[in-house]
């Protein structure tokens, strides 16, 4: 269900709001309503969620986190959250400080000017990142992109005292799971010097949710001695980087190596569990309208999905560094509100900071 700053739930809306909402059939949104809360109804009173609750770990179930715990998830820099929806768009800004959250508006053609945005950026894509058309449609895309969120964002940052350089979280939702904000620009200068974009002006990151970064800034119980890193390596012909990668990470670090044919899903999982940090260079294969059957391929076809992945517990991990295609791309027709990708799927096993590319 979508969010709407200040507005409760969404579907809670009186007449005097139908004005605001012209081309939405309020009508079925009340019948959702009702439908909603009978079923919600009816869950309370089989004592279901009571169940659930009692449970070792599940205490906090479907409970609305308090803001004051959500708000540590700033304590490094400000998160900025964007709601897309067809109703009401805004960019949210969570400080990293006590000021309360600060909320930019956007313009009424916001949500179908950044749908439209993701459309053309897959689609040209599909022709190849080396392409001319690729090229053109990614600085076209960066352009306007910085329009609609980059320009008012730098400018509420400095209004609110965010230095150039600080860290900042974007945790994107909906189209912005696939649009690099990290990269927008060119923004315009004023004494004519380089061009730059906004990952030269901040140290852009990603989370998944507040509360999948809020739990990868909680300090670790168990100590350790010197760091050791598993590295999973299934290279073939279109990795020719690969050997040398290895190389490079065998000569700074304790490294465990699984290669052919001892890279298996359940053997790849097993020694997830003793190493803090983790180097993956094979291959990812995406599955269309079934993003948690994206899948890493291991020896002989056998595959270790994101599903898999996320169903670990991996309490000491650290860091996880993807070497692979497709880490941060959503699947076709995946879930348009959720970031359901192996770097997300990564974090929330465990792993406090991930390395994925788009």
């Amino acid at each position: 269900m979508p969010f709407v700053p200040g507005g409760g739930n969404p579907l809670e809306m009186d007449d005097g709001e139908d004005k605001c909402h012209e081309g939405v059939d309020l009508a079925a949104l009340r019948e959702l309503e009702t439908k909603h809360k009978s079923v919600f109804k009816q869950r309370d009173s089989d004592g279901l969620v009571s169940q659930i609750k009692s449970l070792p770990c599940f205490n906090s179930f479907l409970s609305t986190p308090k803001f004051d715990t959500l708000r540590t998830a700033a304590s490094r820099g400000p998160v900025i959250m964007i709601n897309h929806c067809e109703w009401r768009s805004d960019i949210l800004i969570l400080p990293h400080r006590d000021d309360p959250p600060s909320v930019i508006p956007t313009s009424d053609d916001f949500y179908g000017r950044t749908k439209a945005l993701r459309d053309q950026l897959l689609d040209a894509r599909k022709k190849g990142l080396d392409s001319d058309e690729y090229n053109d449609a990614l600085r076209s895309v960066l352009k306007v992109l910085y329009e609609l969120v980059g320009r008012p964002v730098i400018q509420r940052l400095n209004e609110l005292n965010v230095p150039e350089q600080s860290r900042v979280w974007w945790c994107p939702t909906s189209v912005f799971c696939s649009l690099p904000l990290h990269a927008m620009g060119p923004i315009p200068s004023d004494d004519g010097g380089p061009e730059m974009y906004f990952s030269d002006m901040y140290i852009p990151s990603y989370t998944s949710s507040l509360s999948a970064l809020t739990e990868s800034q909680s300090p670790s119980a168990r100590t350790w001695g010197k760091p050791s890193i598993l590295l999973v390596m299934l290279p073939d012909e279109s990795m020719p980087g690969a050997p040398e990668e290895m190389r490079v990470i065998r000569a700074v670090s304790t490294v465990q190596t699984f290669t052919l044919p001892r890279a298996t899903p359940i053997a790849v999982l097993e020694h997830l569990r003793v190493h803090r940090f983790a180097h993956f260079a094979c291959h990812v294969v995406l599955e269309p309208a079934r993003p948690f059957d994206a899948s890493f391929k291991l020896y002989d076809g056998q595959c270790l999905t994101l599903l898999d992945m996320a169903r670990t517990q991996l309490p000491d991990a650290e860091f996880a560094f993807l070497s692979v295609c497709h880490a941060t791309e959503l699947a076709e027709e995946s879930i348009a509100d959720e970031v359901l990708h192996f770097a997300a799927a990564m974090q929330h096993s465990g792993f406090r900071s991930v390395v994925g590319t788009m």
